[in-house]
């Protein structure tokens, strides 16, 4: 059985709507952003918090877990800046009850969900995992904890597991049943396709004089479900001790500037969007794009949807939501 925390989640009920072709899931989710109704029905949920050293020992002395799926963290960049006691809390204090748990029961396999969000503002404009780690605010430096604590338990405890570190993910499931749903949502391809829905009465765009092409922000878009494959190999190089300690970028490999993004929805909608500048956010780079060439040349994974996929399969869900 896999351990998937977080599973209710954007990304994590997707990946689970494929894991349980493969695999029998046990989900454990607070809900506090996840949603119950995003999770397949043939999983067994458990409604509790990461942190509950008493619950998790429950849930591996009752259950054979053979490895943990990670997505339960706290993500809102704004957010950890204002309350980094929130954040450090639940993404490093809470993961460590969950790791050491693992220890205590013998579960040796555990995939991470990281973030582009370690590498900070880096000078190269295609990111590789050999680019230097320097998060410029609490969220990108809870995650980049975890990672550094995963590799000391690796050589510690003989933990094996892999770090996926995504850029933007985008998308909904390809049958339109579930998709991105954030409150309050931050992302901008959802946030674009809420106005055309008719839910927002603009969109925001913050700068447009970066130095780029028109001026307004790159950055790589990974479709969810792309995600959730590269998840699945992921934990299958595990399983078949392929993989012990890995660490893997997640990413298209081209970028797309907010405007260009804002014109493909407008495609795809088959609607025009009122779009206001405002200042710069702090801390935004001109340019974040990854370079996924070594989980493609170790494991075979590469992105397969472009832009426009990504939207259509987005704006699927979204016009049928009732915000």
């Amino acid at each position: 059985m896999i351990l998937v925390v977080g599973g209710a989640g954007y990304i994590g009920s997707h990946l689970v709507k494929e894991l349980v072709k493969s695999h029998k899931v046990l989900v454990l989710d607070n809900l506090s952003t996840g949603h119950q109704e995003a999770i397949d029905e043939k999983v067994i949920f458990i409604h509790g918090e990461l942190g509950d050293q008493q619950l998790l020992n429950e849930i591996f002395s009752t259950f054979s877990i053979q490895a943990v799926m990670h997505f339960a963290a706290n993500s809102l960049v704004g957010e950890s800046v204002i309350n980094p006691q929130k954040y450090y809390m639940n993404n490093v204090v809470a993961t460590l009850s969950l790791l050491n748990t693992m220890i205590k029961h013998k579960v040796k396999n555990c995939i991470f969900s990281s973030t582009a969000a370690t590498y900070g503002i880096s000078n190269s404009q295609l990111i590789d995992e050999a680019v230097p780690t320097w998060p410029i605010n609490p969220y990108g430096r809870s995650k980049l904890m975890i990672e550094q604590i995963l590799s000391d338990y690796a050589q510690a405890y003989d933990l094996h597991y892999v770090i996926l570190r995504y850029f933007n993910a985008a998308g909904a499931y390809t049958t339109g049943e579930i998709g991105e749903s954030h409150h309050p949502e931050s992302h901008l391809i959802p946030i674009i396709l809420q106005h055309l829905a008719g839910s927002r009465e603009k969109v925001f765009i913050y700068g447009d004089d970066y130095d780029t092409p028109d001026g307004t922000c790159i950055r790589d878009f990974i479709h969810v479900m792309d995600l959730a494959t590269a998840h699945i190999i992921a934990l299958e190089s595990l399983l078949n001790g392929k993989n012990k300690a890995a660490i893997y970028n997640l990413g298209n490999g081209t970028g797309y500037s907010v405007k260009e993004v804002i014109k493909t929805c407008e495609k795809i909608a088959q609607s025009k969007c009122n779009f206001e500048i405002a200042q710069r956010r702090a801390g935004d780079p001109a340019i974040l794009v990854a370079s996924a060439k070594k989980i493609q040349q170790e494991l075979g994974w590469k992105a397969e949807k472009d832009l426009e996929s990504i939207i259509e399969s987005a704006w699927k869900w979204h016009k049928h939501q009732k915000y």
